[in-house]
């Protein structure tokens, strides 16, 4: 997703799009990868000096609700990304510095012929390591 449509979704579901918002969401256009709470308050403060931990969580959860971000959860704390924008596909996410690499395998093929009979709401699959520049470090 780039910025100008993650502007144009919030105007189509009827948000407000503040300064505020846009900046936000120019931080995840930036970003290569999932990004934390902390990290778009250290990106927000020196814009928005005391910026709180409530508006930032809503508004993530809000760009998250109608399909601006998405969500992973690494070493017990959520991490948000843009959302991406091209088919079906899965990713392997850095530990380390929460860049993703997309995966064009679906292992959902080989499950849902053992799952004769069962009705497959949706899945989600991950792979977490190291990229090569973390694995240097």
């Amino acid at each position: 997703m780039r910025l100008n449509e993650a502007v144009q979704q919030l105007k189509s579901h009827g948000y407000k799009t503040t300064a505020k918002r846009k900046d936000m969401l120019a931080f995840f256009a930036e970003a290569d990868g999932y990004r934390t709470a902390k990290d778009l308050i250290s990106y927000m403060e020196p814009t928005y000096a005391g910026i709180s931990y409530d508006t930032v969580y809503r508004n993530l959860h809000l760009f998250r609700e109608i399909g601006v971000l998405e969500t992973t959860e690494l070493n017990g704390e959520k991490h948000f990304r843009f959302s991406c924008s091209h088919q079906h596909h899965h990713h392997f996410i850095c530990k380390d510095c929460g860049k993703t690499k997309a995966l064009e395998i679906c292992p959902m093929d080989e499950i849902t012929q053992s799952l004769g009979g069962y009705e497959i709401e949706g899945h989600k699959f991950e792979i977490y390591g190291l990229c090569p520049v973390c694995q240097e470090e």
